[in-house]
């Protein structure tokens, strides 16, 4: 017998369930409604207790595996179980009143559909670091691949929460480490009840045959699970499909305590990355050089990683607004911008900051530079003003401001004014000033930039000059420089806002007291 036969003699079958477990409430289910199960949908099996000799598995951190990342009563970092069942809760409200404001017809019956993420691959077998659906997330708590989380809405108003999960499999587990499995899933995430992900198209079927006048929830495009696409075509009606997202993003645009404290950290450590960076930067080094201490700095600081690609971008690179290469060298005389941010906890920092690699302004610099920090000083202030009530307020103001100090430094004739200088200041920065910020760095796209800005939401104010090479109407010295400076900002209640960021320098006289400070 060849070494190949012995293998697959003994390699279990594929679809083999293997459960771990031996604490004593796992019936004691913690419910996300006290209503029975919808029809047709499996309900969990009765514990095995000759099997409680063996350790339970999870298929993600648990403040029993990883004390140093949860504290007692957390499902993900900082966020317990109980917030994220009243994040359900908070949907099925919307869903109603949707509902009853938009739906002509008579819409009591709703079928939501929230699916995880799938893994990517790099190449053959080797995935790249997976990341979470953020709305699957929000609203599960669940960090594994390949899982669907189902709300279903009954006639009578009952509520139910489903999540469906892929099985415990010891093959599986041995290359791609432990799940959390079907068994566990329901204490673990407080859902009703849980079943394996291969018997989804099964349960929507029965649904649709059971709710033929039900609403479906459910977005094809933000979806990369083929699968379960697949299933919702198979039961799609065509004329009573709704999607989700902007529901939830609704939600999710305002913070709660827990994840104002998460957006704190977050922002914390890349402010003290870029900080440390911008201390040992001298003429010379790469711009890949510059990306790997930013990021090994918030790495060490206990971030996950990078929230995004970071822009390091040296001398006229910086003028390349979404530039990523981080190939050149900074040469001496030059500026480096930098745009990074870290992901803690789930929850992004989006930081942008701008300084020369020897560590002095040259005059060109240094005017442009103060007439950058100035603008967005005003900005910060007019945050919960008529002139920034709203993000898109906040850009007319900052193509406002900055083509007025343009004209006082001679780059924008002084002849234009109103509509005409707000052009010519667009020239100079192209893009908005602000975005939502949260889970995903661009957060919640769905929400309008021209809504107020409300307590609990979180943005950045980020306004730019940049002046390419190539430019004749500018003087020679201006040309080719690029800076930005951003910061993340929490609006508060009674006009008031906190900048998360404020412990990242942007002074002009503490950059040039900082750069080259330090050997870290």
């Amino acid at each position: 017998m060849n070494f190949v036969r012995i293998c697959h003699r003994f390699r279990p079958a594929a679809t083999q369930n293997i459960q771990f477990f031996n604490r004593r409430d796992l019936l004691d289910r913690r419910q996300c409604s006290s209503n029975a199960a919808p029809p047709g949908l499996p309900r969990a099996q009765p514990v095995d207790r000759s099997q409680e000799s063996r350790p339970v598995s999870y298929g993600q951190p648990m403040p029993s595996t990883h004390p140093h990342l949860l504290q007692d009563g957390e499902l993900v970092t900082g966020v317990g179980l109980a917030e994220i069942q009243t994040r359900r809760r908070t949907l099925f409200e919307l869903v109603r009143k949707y509902a009853k404001d938009n739906l002509k017809r008579d819409a009591k019956e709703h079928l939501i559909i929230i699916p995880s993420a799938s893994k990517k691959y790099m190449s053959d077998k080797i995935p790249y670091v997976f990341r979470q659906n953020s709305d699957f997330l929000y609203l599960s708590g669940c960090l594994e691949p390949d899982s669907v989380l189902t709300l279903e809405l009954d006639a009578d108003g009952n509520e139910h929460c489903a999540l469906f999960v892929r099985p415990k499999d010891s093959h599986a587990e041995l290359w791609d480490g432990p799940r959390t499995g079907v068994e566990l899933a329901p204490e673990v995430f407080g859902v009703d009840r849980a079943a394996n992900v291969a018997d989804l198209k099964a349960h929507l079927s029965r649904y649709a045959f059971a709710h033929p006048g039900a609403t479906l929830w459910f977005d094809e495009k933000s979806c990369n699970l083929d699968d379960v696409r697949r299933v919702v075509a198979h039961i799609d009606k065509g004329d009573s499909v709704c999607s989700p997202t902007g529901l939830v993003h609704k939600l999710r645009v305002i913070k709660s305590p827990s994840e104002i404290a998460l957006m704190r950290q977050t922002c914390q450590i890349a402010s003290e990355a870029i900080n440390r960076t911008m201390g040992s930067s001298q003429p010379g080094q790469s711009e890949h050089q510059l990306f790997a201490k930013v990021d090994y700095h918030c790495r060490m600081a206990g971030a996950s990683y990078l929230a995004y690609p970071p822009v390091v971008a040296g001398g006229s690179n910086a003028t390349v607004i979404h530039y990523i290469n981080n190939t050149q060298i900074v040469r001496d005389g030059e500026m480096v911008l930098m745009d990074a941010g870290c992901e803690y906890g789930g929850y992004t920092s989006d930081i942008t900051r701008t300084w020369p690699i020897n560590g002095n302004f040259s005059e060109p610099q240094r005017v442009l530079y103060q007439v950058l920090e100035q603008v967005q000083k005003e900005l910060l202030n007019c945050l919960h003003n008529e002139d920034g009530e709203t993000l898109d307020q906040l850009f007319d103001t900052m193509c406002a401001k900055i083509g007025k100090y343009l004209q006082e430094v001679g780059l924008i004739p002084r002849s234009l004014k109103g509509l005409d200088l707000s052009r010519a200041a667009y020239k100079f920065c192209p893009h908005h000033v602000s975005h939502y910020l949260g889970m995903d760095v661009h957060d919640t796209p769905l929400i309008s930039r021209s809504i107020p800005l409300t307590a609990g939401m979180v943005c950045t104010v980020e306004p730019g000059i940049y002046i390419n090479r190539w430019r004749k109407d500018v003087p020679e010295e201006f040309r080719g420089l690029g800076l930005r400076i951003e910061d993340d900002v929490l609006i508060g209640s009674d006009r008031k806002i906190e900048v998360l960021t404020e412990g990242c320098v942007k002074n002009l006289q503490q950059i040039e007291a900082r750069v080259g400070s330090s050997n870290s």
